[in-house]
Parts: C-alpha cells; sequence; structure tokens
C-alpha cells in the first residue's frame, strides 16, 4: 500500500491555459527566462564535474566536455524526459576506466558508439519499463559498489599520488601513499572539501547571496585561486588543442571481451538513466513552483535518445553518455520548464570548451579529484541503506557492492541478481504448516507464508496427519499461492470429503474460500480473499442462528430471538473482517497512522463520488490514509449553491477541503450501473415527496446535459456511449463539474490558480478508468502504467 501521497497534475486554467479538465494547451517554441537561467544553474554544477570525471577515467580532459555537450544537445533534444540532464555520470567512471586500460582511449569510444547503438535499437523494441524491474537493491547496490572504487581512486590523488588499478591495490598501496603525502595537492583538495561541504551552511546575509552559486563550481574557483595566489606547483587541466583531438578507430581485441563490454556500457547507462528519469519525474510532480505542467517521461523515447547521444558522443570522442541525478534535480529546482534548459546547457558547454581554455587549464587536478571524490562518497547513500534494511534486501545490496568493488560492474550486478533471486527462492520456501487438534476433535492445519510448489510436499505430510472422516480447517495466512500448490489442496479436499470428513479452507481475512458445497467447484479462490463475500458461510454442522458472534468489547453474542441467518452471517463477517485487519493490516500501517494522528490530516485532493459499495475509492486510486479527503453520496451530486432541496453537508465538505485543508484538485467520479442515473432515466423527481427524490432533483440538470441542450454530448474516446444510461453517467460527471465552479471557495481558487478540477468515469465491469480531457467532453481511457490521472 502505497501511503505517500502524489498529487494529481495541475491542470488549472489560470496556470495552463485550458480548460480545468483537460490537458495543456501545446505551447509554441519559445524560449522561456526561467529556462535560460536553470541552463546556467546546470552548466555551472556540469563544467567542473565533467571534468572531473573525465579524469577520473583517464580519459582526455576534452571527452568531458565533449559528452557533456552532446548530452545536452541530443539527448536533451531527443529524449523522452523533458527536465533531465545528461551528460558523463559517475556511475560508469569504473566501468569506462577499466576499458581504456584493457583497449585504449580511441577503442573505447568506438565501444561507446556499439552502445549506443544497442540503446537505440532495446528502444525501438519498447523494453525501457522492464529494465526498471530490476531489483532497486541491486541499483543502490552497484551505485555504492562503484561510489567506493571512485572514492578510494581518487584518494590517491588528493594525497598528491597516482590510483592503482585497482580496489585491492589502492587499499595496498594507501598506507605507503598516507607516508609520502603532497602538502601542496593536500591543501588545495582540503580546501575544495571545505567550500564545497560548507556552502550551503554560509550564515545570513552572506549565505543569501552565495547560495545561487553552485558549491561545485564555488569549491573548484576557490581552489583554483587560492593555488594561483599561493603559486602552488601543482599538475593542472591541460586540454589540448582540438586539432589534436582522439576519435575512435574500429575496436580491436577479444570479440567476446568487446561483447561484455558493449553489454556493460549498455547496461548500466540504461538503468541508471531510465532511474533518473523516473526520479525526475517524481521531483517535477511534487515542485509547487512554477506551476507549468510537465510531461510524464516517455522511457522509450528516452532511451534512443540516450543511444543517439552515445553514438554521437563516442564518434567525437566524448565519455559514455546517461542521465545525471545531480543535474538533474538541480534543473527542476532551479525551475526549468521545457526541455530548452538542457540544451541551452549543452550550448554553454560548447562555447565554454572554445572560449574559456585559458581559464579552465588553471584549474589543479587535485581540486577535480576532490570533487568527484566527495561524488564516490555519496554514492554510498545512508538512504538507500536504510530502504534496503527496511525491505530485508541487505544481503542482494551487500554482495552487488562487493561485488562491483572486487571484480567489475557487470559481474557484481550479476552477483546480486543471483542474490536476489536466491533471497526471492528463499522466501517462498519459508512457509511454516502446522497441525493441531482442538478440544471439540476439530484439527486445524494452518499455513504461515507463501504457498508455492516448494512447499507441497511438506503441506502434503501434514494433510495426511487429519485423520479420515474428521472435521479440518485448512487456515491460509499468504498473499500468494500458485497452481501446484492449489491443485494439491483441492485433491486433498476432495479426497477427504469423498472419505466422510469435512474440509474447509479459509483465508487471511477469516472468511471461507472452498465451502463443502455440493457443486466440486467452488466459486472462490484462494488466492482472492477480498472476494470471499460471494461464497455462502453456513457452518456445516452449525445453524447460523447459533453461530457465536465477536462483539466490540471482545465477547461473543449468541444470535437471539428475532435476528435472522442472514443477520447473523453478517455480524460475523464483520467482526472477522475486523479481525483480520488487527492481525495482518493494523501493524503495518499503525505507524503511518500515528505519525497522521500526530501532523493530521493533510490530503491533496478532494475526491468526490457515487456511495455505491462497488466503487472502492482507495483500489482504483492506488491511496492510503491521508491521501484523500473523500464525499461520498447518491449519484455524486454537487448541488450548485442556493439550490432548492440543497444538502448542505456537500458544501460544508467543499468548503472544508478547499479552505481548511487547502486541497490542490477535486475530482468528480461517476461510474458505470448507477442506480442514481437508472432512477433519473426511468422516474426523473418531479414532486419530491421522499427525500431521495428531493435529492435526486438536483442531477435533473445532468439529464438536459445529456440531450445535447447544453453543448455537445460527453463521449469515451474511440467510442459512444453504450446507452442512454453510460450518457448520463458521464453527462452527470460533466454537470457537477460546472456546480463545482460555482461554489465561492473553488471559483476563488480557481482564479488564484491554486486548485485544479478533474472529471473521471469509472466502468465497474471492465475495471477501466476514463479521465476527463481536452476541449471538448470527452473521457479518455487511462492505460496501465500511465502516470497521469487519480493516483496516490
Amino acid at each position: 500500500m502505497n501511503l505517500s501521497p502524489r498529487p494529481l497534475p495541475d491542470t488549472s486554467p489560470a496556470t495552463s491555459g485550458q480548460s480545468p479538465h483537460g490537458p495543456p494547451r501545446t505551447r509554441g517554441p519559445r524560449l522561456a527566462g526561467a529556462d535560460v537561467s536553470a541552463s546556467i544553474a546546470v552548466f555551472l554544477i556540469a563544467l567542473p564535474l565533467s571534468l572531473g570525471i573525465a579524469l577520473a577515467t583517464g580519459a582526455p580532459l576534452q571527452a568531458g566536455l565533449v559528452a557533456a555537450a552532446v548530452g545536452g544537445l541530443v539527448a536533451g533534444r531527443l529524449g523522452g524526459s523533458v527536465l533531465q540532464v545528461s551528460g558523463p555520470a559517475a556511475g560508469l567512471t569504473v566501468v569506462t576506466a577499466e576499458l581504456i586500460q584493457h583497449y585504449g582511449w580511441r577503442t573505447t569510444c568506438a565501444i561507446t558508439v556499439l552502445a549506443g547503438a544497442a540503446q537505440l535499437a532495446l528502444g525501438f523494441l519498447r523494453v525501457a519499463r522492464s529494465a526498471l524491474a530490476v531489483s532497486p537493491a541491486i541499483v543502490h547496490g552497484m551505485l555504492a559498489g562503484i561510489g567506493v572504487t571512485i572514492a578510494l581512486a581518487q584518494l590517491h590523488i588528493v594525497l598528491g599520488g597516482t590510483p592503482e588499478s585497482s580496489v585491492l591495490a589502492n587499499l595496498e598501496s594507501l598506507p605507503g601513499q598516507l607516508a609520502r603525502v603532497h602538502p601542496a595537492a593536500l591543501a588545495t583538495s582540503a580546501l575544495t572539501l571545505l567550500v564545497l561541504l560548507g556552502w550551503s551552511r554560509l550564515p545570513g546575509g552572506l549565505g543569501r547571496i552565495a547560495r545561487p552559486v553552485p558549491a561545485a563550481l564555488a569549491a573548484v574557483a576557490a581552489a583554483t585561486a587560492f593555488a594561483s595566489l599561493a603559486g602552488l606547483r601543482l599538475p593542472r587541466v591541460d586540454l589540448p588543442s582540438w586539432s589534436s583531438h582522439a576519435l575512435p578507430h574500429l575496436p580491436e581485441g577479444p570479440v567476446l571481451g568487446l561483447l561484455a563490454a558493449v553489454l556493460t556500457i549498455t547496461l548500466v547507462a540504461s538503468v541508471e538513466s531510465l532511474l533518473s528519469a523516473v526520479a525526475v519525474d517524481k521531483l517535477a510532480t511534487a515542485r509547487t513552483e512554477p506551476r507549468v505542467h510537465i510531461p510524464r517521461a516517455d522511457l522509450d523515447r528516452e532511451l534512443r535518445g540516450q543511444g543517439l547521444a552515445n553514438m554521437v558522443s563516442g564518434a567525437l570522442g566524448g565519455l559514455p553518455v546517461t542521465g545525471v541525478a545531480v543535474r538533474s534535480s538541480a534543473n527542476v529546482r532551479a525551475g526549468a520548464v521545457s526541455r530548452n534548459s538542457t540544451v541551452l546547457h549543452g550550448v554553454w558547454i560548447v562555447l565554454a570548451a572554445l572560449v574559456l581554455v585559458p581559464v579552465l587549464d588553471l584549474i589543479p587536478l587535485a581540486a577535480l579529484a576532490a570533487l568527484v571524490m566527495a561524488v564516490g562518497v555519496q554514492m554510498v547513500s545512508i538512504n538507500h541503506i536504510r530502504t534496503v534494511t527496511r525491505h530485508r534486501e541487505v544481503a542482494v545490496y551487500a554482495v552487488t557492492a562487493a561485488g562491483v568493488i572486487l571484480l567489475g560492474v557487470l559481474e557484481g550486478v550479476g552477483l546480486g541478481i543471483a542474490t536476489a533471486v536466491a533471497v526471492a527462492l528463499h522466501r517462498l520456501s519459508r512457509t511454516r504448516i502446522t497441525h493441531e487438534e482442538d478440544t471439540g476433535g476439530r484439527h486445524h492445519v494452518r499455513v504461515r507464508g507463501q504457498l508455492t510448489f516448494l512447499a507441497v510436499p511438506r503441506l502434503s505430510r501434514v494433510l495426511h496427519l487429519v485423520p479420515r472422516g474428521a472435521d479440518a480447517l485448512v487456515e491460509l495466512d499468504g498473499s500468494f499461492m500458485d497452481h501446484a500448490a492449489y491443485e494439491s489442496l483441492q485433491d486433498w479436499q476432495n479426497s477427504h470429503r469423498s472419505q466422510g470428513g469435512t474440509a474447509e479452507i479459509s483465508a487471511r481475512s477469516g472468511g471461507r474460500i472452498a465451502e463443502p458445497a455440493r457443486a466440486v467447484l467452488s466459486c472462490c479462490r484462494p488466492w482472492t480473499a477480498w472476494r470471499n463475500h460471494h461464497c455462502d458461510r453456513t457452518d456445516k454442522g452449525r445453524p447460523p442462528a447459533e453461530a457465536p458472534v465477536a462483539t466490540a468489547a471482545g465477547g461473543t453474542e449468541a444470535t437471539g430471538a428475532g435476528r435472522t441467518p442472514e443477520a447473523a452471517r453478517s455480524g460475523r463477517q464483520l467482526a472477522s473482517g475486523i479481525s483480520a485487519f488487527q492481525r495482518d493490516t493494523a501493524p503495518r500501517v499503525r505507524e503511518e497512522l500515528a505519525r497522521l494522528a500526530r501532523e493530521g490530516q493533510r490530503p491533496t485532493q478532494l475526491f468526490l463520488t457515487c456511495a455505491d459499495s462497488r466503487l472502492v475509492t482507495s483500489m482504483i486510486t492506488s491511496s492510503g490514509p491521508g491521501d484523500l479527503f473523500v464525499v461520498r453520496n447518491v449519484g455524486n451530486l454537487v448541488p450548485p449553491p442556493g439550490a432548492e432541496g440543497g444538502d448542505d453537508s456537500v458544501a460544508a465538505a467543499i468548503d472544508y477541503a478547499v479552505d481548511v485543508l487547502e486541497v490542490q484538485s477535486v475530482t468528480v467520479c461517476g461510474h458505470s450501473d448507477c442506480g442514481a442515473v437508472q432512477a433519473l432515466l426511468n422516474a426523473p423527481p418531479a414532486g419530491g415527496s421522499s427525500p431521495l427524490e428531493r435529492w435526486l432533483r438536483h442531477g435533473l440538470p445532468s439529464l438536459v446535459r445529456a440531450k445535447g441542450a447544453e453543448g455537445p454530448r460527453p463521449r469515451l474516446a474511440g467510442r459512444e456511449p453504450a446507452d442512454a444510461a453510460e450518457l448520463l453517467s458521464l453527462s452527470n460527471v460533466v454537470q457537477q463539474l460546472e456546480h463545482l465552479r460555482r461554489h465561492e471557495s473553488v471559483a476563488k481558487r480557481l482564479a488564484e490558480g491554486r486548485i485544479a478540477l478533474h472529471g473521471m468515469y469509472f466502468h465497474v465491469g471492465e475495471a477501466q478508468a476514463y479521465l476527463l480531457s481536452g476541449e471538448e467532453p470527452v473521457f479518455s481511457v487511462v492505460a496501465p502504467g500511465e502516470r497521469e490521472g487519480v493516483h496516490a
């Protein structure tokens, strides 16, 4: 269950120039001031980092500038993520350094071209999302291993020495390096690290003036000024003439080794770019200023853009290119509103490479080494370690990191994948199966954990402990059962019943999922416990009216006179569901609910929908506690202000959500097969003799809209409404949005651009959601995997 609210994309008319329930209009190509300022901020970060990463790989320093420029100009223009910034990344430093040592720089450039071609092919095969299936523990472990490798190598340069070819060699030579520290290099590096770590902590007015300058640029500039003014004799950046810049040639070396190199570059660059693109989407969605709609990343297009960028970078003698989280997050925070920011940053890199060469040649290599060492240390993230610990994947993280450090990136990732598979199989096989007999002679078989083919032999042994003809209950306390386990359980159940015994199977919720029914097949399945309400819950051998019902106080209540069997079963179902919540769900959500209890509710969305029992808002919006402020009524109606027979409860909820909770969006959700809609169609209320009829009078304007009297009739994208009821349900959503706009609190927020309105239609039978989009009243389908729409 996702407990982190994810607000709906802001599409309010005051901010995007569109209808309150439609996507943003396509803007003409113009350069926004926010993009210019953001591009400068990203350029100032990218320039020193690109040189530092080139230094760490052992490549020509110009290669870092080439990769940064190509990442901005090619990947920035052609990629699928609007705000992602690409260029040379620390995640590929170790891989590239190994390739340069084995094959030389020009062959490494050719490998980069081939890796880009592989990325381009994968993008056309549309496999980008499958790369996100890699366990985050493997990705974090890979980055941590790379970070440790980078930090140890650069530490030697910080101390004034030269790094060795491997981590173990760097560790072995470190004591000797410490014994012969170069004071000038150490002082320059220390100053770089001091400025880098303390820049954001500068107090008062000085801090406010200094913070717009990136810390990386300030650190390198301070170290350069210090080294120049002090007259320190240190190795410095040496950018040769572009006329002598090395370009790739045909790769030379063993074919299998070259293929492994191409595969490694492709894998690491692709996964890092796609994960960075997803992270940029989250940052852009959470951003409150500027309030501009940023499209979600097209990951397949992003992969194709990265492939083209690597082909161009390699062909021009540049480092491999990938999406870079640090520069991308800086781009988002700086207020970029389009891909023009990324492209412009590439332009600035080109100009710097052509114009600022004399300035760049003043930078001490020790300052760049200290900068890259700090980046390497940051790649070992404490937050990542806490996350994998919480999800019990420390072994996967540790094995991946150790493998990357000791063996290499590809080998480490392979070991991580193998460990993740082993951990998954271990968890699936850790199923506890027990058998006991209660005082009444009933046999209980309890299964704790996932029931898969691995546990079938143990399950069979325990089930055969149940004597013939005995009453038996099998309790399943897992969230998964595979086909082999299901068949085994069903075969035993049928066999036990044929021998005169009773066999019941209950799910985690306490309800039965395989009754001793007259038919062999049951309507329920063990893996869909939430469907238990479809089953007959009559206890065999016990009249329903005599079955005990748990009370709120924890005791039991006999079903006395006047209690029907249906009422008794309903009471048991309610108590069983509550008991299952206390046992299974409460321990998982208690911490989050305690936080909400302390901090109060802070929902970002008001969700107004029908009271129909089939509409489970938390399920269809993937929301959790505290995410949605939900208002439900018959027919999802919003009485306009001052309407005759109006219901102040709806208006009060709207005012409370908008003025007090300050929600950012309001969604009106209708659904198929709505009883209120059917009542409006069959017998439109006239006199209003009953409360229900008086309430349904607020739906009469929807009838008028459905007839086309208030503009074009609403429809679903790709097809017309199936019948009059579906047409009226769609029209009702559009009409209630109009009523919603008349409320003073909503109208005020719309005028200020602080709220967005959304229309939604949910087809119950198809389990399909539609969102109101465009200038016309058209409901577009929400496809699986889309990020636009109603999410928590």
